[in-house]
C-alpha cells in the first residue's frame, strides 16, 4: 500500500513518562524524513504539540484539524502547514479519516482511544481498508492488547478483525508493517 498522509492520534498532556513524549519527537521526526505528511487533531500542547513540532522541525508537512471550540480555547497550534477548523468533534474524526491513508496511535486517554477504536470498527464494517496500529511506547497498549485478546477468546472480537490491528514498540517498524499491509474485508457476522 503507498502511504501519502498518516494520521496520528495522542494525547494532548504529555503523559507521565519521559519515554512518550519521545516516542512522539520520533514519530513526527520519522513521517517528515519519509516525505509522510503528518494528519492529526491541530493541538499544540502536550504529545500532540511535540509531534507536530518534530515532524515541521524536520520539514514535513503537517494538517490539523481541529474544532472551532478548541480553536477559542487557544489550544489550536498556530504554526501548521494546514489547519483546518471545523464545527464539530464528530467533523474532524471524519475528516482525519478521510485525509488519511493509516492510522497510528501514540499513548493519550479517553479521546485517542475512542478515536482508534472507531477507524477500527469501521475497518471491521469494511467502511475502509486503511491500517491502523498502535505504537506501544514502554508498554503503554499491553493491557489494550490483552483485553483484545480477552475479547477474541470471549467471542466478540473475530480473531481475523484482531489480526488487523498492528503494534509495534518502534515507529519505523510500524510505519514499514503498514506499508506492507492490504486490508481485505472480512465479513463481520459469521453464518
Amino acid at each position: 500500500m503507498t502511504l501519502k498522509r498518516v494520521c496520528v492520534y495522542c494525547g494532548s498532556s504529555s503523559g507521565s513518562r519521559p519515554e512518550y513524549a519521545q516516542a512522539a519527537r520520533d514519530t513526527g521526526t520519522m513521517l517528515a524524513q519519509r516525505g509522510l505528511e503528518l494528519v492529526y487533531g491541530g493541538a499544540g500542547r502536550g504529545l500532540m504539540g511535540i509531534l507536530a513540532d518534530a515532524a515541521l522541525a524536520s520539514g514535513g508537512k503537517v494538517t490539523g484539524v481541529i474544532p472551532h471550540a478548541l480553536v477559542k480555547m487557544e489550544v489550536a497550534h498556530r504554526s501548521l502547514t494546514d489547519l483546518r477548523v471545523v464545527a464539530t468533534i464528530h467533523e474532524r474524526k471524519a475528516m482525519m479519516v478521510e485525509l488519511a491513508d493509516a492510522f497510528i496511535a501514540l499513548p493519550g486517554g479517553f479521546g485517542t482511544l475512542e478515536e482508534f477504536c472507531e477507524v477500527a470498527t469501521w475497518a471491521q464494517l469494511g467502511l475502509h481498508r486503511k491500517p491502523h496500529g498502535l505504537l506501544n511506547v514502554a508498554g503503554y497498549y499491553d493491557p489494550l492488547l490483552a483485553f483484545l485478546r480477552h475479547s477474541v477468546a470471549e467471542g466478540f472480537i473475530r480473531s481475523e478483525h484482531h489480526q488487523m490491528i498492528l503494534s509495534d514498540t518502534d515507529p519505523g517498524h510500524l510505519l514499514d508493517r503498514m506499508a506492507d499491509t492490504n486490508l481485505v474485508y472480512l465479513k463481520k457476522w459469521k453464518d
